[in-house]
């Protein structure tokens, strides 16, 4: 909400009409069309589970970590999944670095969300050893450009990150089979998450007392639109989490009609998503090979002498 105000200050008066008043006529002031998104770029870094994803202006970069801890004693079989944002007032002034603001809560929250309660990640596949070792699952969100819209982009950054995580092998040993062991990934290959679906956040803002309807706002189009809905589902239709924050009520053809839209774009996206992961990955094992070029071929020297 502090960003909301602070960006509203920014803008003069005949900002605010010209916006509102292009709205009227379907019209919005980056050429788009009420429910067309911008254009989504995604990246990854050469590490597993780093990602970048652009929303239009918007920048969020994705980050994945994960240690071995003592799991929650109502859950003893299941790892845990965190998620973690942190704010630049590089990416906007009105940001001010230490203590998490009111937006970075509600943004770290609609995320969260949707990927516990919908249980994208199959957290029991986290555990190593019940009620006593599982894995800890962080996910860091770094908002680096702030053009609107920070929900949608970072549940992208989110979702790419943890596509691309593998975490350490390992076994039990020891006298009692107690002791963990993890395997470095030179020993074994490291391995990734079971992620059951993605679900997918997609915002709406809401304008003229409810009336005007628009998906994916930019940053000044939030200066001066009424209210926000955030509903996140899957590539199936799956309702996996709906957040309303500030205006009036909204009628049920209005949510219904936002749920439509947004199954329509989540199964665009899923796609877009997925396919990025999968260059990803081709990337990477030909690095892998790369890194071993000669390894097989004295193998068989080997063997043949």
């Amino acid at each position: 909400m502090e960003g909301r105000l602070a960006n509203s200050w920014r803008l003069t008066v005949n900002d605010k009409n010209f916006i509102k008043t292009a709205l009227l006529s379907e019209i919005r002031i980056d050429g788009r069309k009420p429910f067309e998104f911008r254009k989504i770029s995604i990246k990854f870094g050469r590490e597993d589970g780093s990602s970048e994803v652009q929303l239009g202006q918007t920048r969020v970069m994705g980050m994945v970590t994960a240690q071995l801890v003592q799991p929650y004693r109502d859950r003893p079989k299941e790892g845990i999944l965190s998620i973690f944002t942190e704010f630049s007032p590089m990416a906007d002034p009105s940001f001010e670095p230490g203590r998490p603001g009111e937006l970075a809560v509600e943004l770290g929250r609609i995320v969260d969300r949707g990927l516990r309660e919908s249980r994208a990640v199959d957290t029991e596949s986290l555990c190593i050893l019940a009620g006593k070792f599982v894995w800890a699952i962080r996910i860091d969100l770094h908002i680096l450009d702030n053009g609107g819209n920070l929900v949608d982009a970072a549940n992208i950054a989110a979702l790419a990150a943890l596509l691309t995580f593998r975490r350490p092998e390992c076994s039990l040993g020891g006298e009692d089979g107690q002791e963990v062991i993890v395997h470095p990934p030179e020993i074994r290959e490291p391995l990734p998450l079971t992620v059951h679906h993605l679900p997918i956040a997609i915002s709406f803002g809401f304008f003229s007392n409810e009336s005007i309807l628009v998906i994916d706002p930019t940053h000044n189009e939030e200066a001066v639109m009424g209210g926000r809905m955030t509903t996140t589902v899957n590539a199936n239709g799956d309702i996996c989490a709906i957040q309303k924050s500030g205006g009036e009520g909204v009628p049920r053809r209005v949510i219904m009609q936002c749920l439509q839209l947004a199954t329509s774009k989540a199964a665009s996206i899923t796609k877009q998503i997925k396919d990025a992961v999968e260059v990803f990955n081709t990337e990477r094992a030909l690095r892998k090979i790369k890194r071993h070029p000669t390894s097989t071929g004295n193998d068989v020297r080997e063997k043949q002498n």
